[in-house]
C-alpha cells in the first residue's frame, strides 16, 4: 500500500477489520475484512467546504477558514515564490465503513433524523448541522464539465475513480515533515506535473465517519511541489488547477482571495493532507 494512501485512510482505527488498498501496474485492489467504524467525531466548518464550486463564501469563511491561504494562481507556482500557509490535517481521523454496512445505513436529506439517531447526535446540535451540510453538498448538482460523487467507503471510492480513469498510476497527497503553525514556505526547485489534465480528486468531509467528496474534470492539472519552511520545514505538496472556472458561483472563496474573475485564469489550490489525487495511467 503506498504510505501516502495508508497515512490518510488510517487502516490502524478499522478494529477488526483489514482493509488496504493498493495502486500498482495492474490498476487498484482492495482487500477488505470485517469490523467497526470508528468513533464519532465532527468538527464545525466556518463556512461552505471551499472546494465544492456551487457555493459562495461566507463572511467568516474569508477570515477565519485555514484552506483560504491554500489558493493561488497558477503563474504563482514557479521555484522561489512564498506563502504563508498552514497544511491542516482533520484530528478526528475518522475511518471508512465496510462496504456492506455503509450500504445499509442511508446518506440523504430526508433520512436525517434516522442517522443522526444510529449515530447518537443531538438534532440541532453543531455536530447534526455539520453532517446535515455534508449530506445537502453531496446533493447538489455538478458543475458544468465536473462529475461528482461522494464515497461512504473505500471501495466505492476506488470504483468511481477507476470508473472515471481506468487504471491508476498513483494515489498522491500532501505531506509535511511535521505540523507546525502558519508560517512562509519557499517553492523549491521540482515542480512536478503529474499525468495530464484528467484526474480524480478526493476532498475529506467533515462526518461520523469517513466520506469522501470526489469529483473528476477534464480541465485541471496536478503538480507535486516541493516546499521549504522559514524554520526549515520540508513539505511535498499537491496542488490542482483548474483551467475553466466559468461555471463557478462567481462569489466562491477563490474568487474573492485571488482578486480574479471566473473564467479568467487558471486558479490552483494545494490540498489538505487528508485530501486524494487520483492520477491514471
Amino acid at each position: 500500500m503506498p504510505k501516502v494512501v495508508q497515512e490518510i485512510l488510517h487502516p490502524e482505527l478499522w478494529g477488526e477489520k483489514s482493509t488496504s488498498v493498493n495502486v500498482g501496474g495492474d490498476g487498484v485492489n482492495v482487500n477488505t475484512g470485517k469490523g467497526k467504524p470508528g468513533d464519532t467525531a465532527v468538527n464545525v466548518k466556518p463556512g461552505p467546504d471551499p472546494f465544492e464550486y456551487n457555493y459562495a463564501a461566507t463572511e467568516n469563511q474569508i477570515h477565519d477558514d485555514p484552506n483560504v491561504a491554500l489558493f493561488l494562481l497558477e503563474k504563482d507556482m514557479h521555484p522561489g515564490a512564498t506563502r504563508t500557509l498552514r497544511f491542516t490535517e482533520t484530528t478526528e481521523k475518522s475511518a471508512f465503513l465496510p462496504y456492506q454496512i455503509s450500504q445499509s445505513i442511508p446518506f440523504s436529506s430526508n433520512k436525517l433524523p434516522e442517522i443522526l439517531s444510529k449515530f447518537s447526535v443531538k438534532p440541532g446540535t453543531e455536530k447534526a448541522e455539520t453532517m446535515k451540510n455534508t449530506i445537502k453538498e453531496c446533493e447538489e448538482p455538478s458543475i458544468r464539465g465536473e462529475e461528482k460523487y461522494c464515497a461512504t467507503s473505500l471501495e466505492s471510492m476506488i470504483d468511481f475513480t477507476t470508473s472515471k480513469l481506468g487504471k491508476i498510476d498513483k494515489a498522491v497527497s500532501t505531506e509535511v515533515e511535521k505540523q507546525t503553525p502558519k508560517q512562509k514556505y519557499t517553492v523549491a526547485v521540482g515542480v512536478e506535473r503529474m499525468g495530464g489534465e484528467k484526474n480524480v480528486v478526493c476532498h475529506k468531509q467533515k462526518y461520523a465517519y469517513a466520506v469522501f467528496y470526489c469529483h473528476k474534470s477534464d480541465t485541471t492539472r496536478a503538480y507535486m511541489v516541493p516546499l521549504k519552511g522559514a524554520d526549515g520545514t520540508k513539505a511535498k505538496a499537491v496542488a490542482v488547477c483548474h483551467t475553466d472556472t466559468s461555471a463557478w458561483n462567481p462569489k466562491h472563496l477563490a474568487f474573492q482571495v485571488l482578486k480574479v474573475e471566473p473564467g479568467t485564469v487558471p486558479i490552483c489550490h494545494f490540498l489538505p493532507q487528508d485530501h486524494i489525487v487520483w492520477v491514471p495511467k
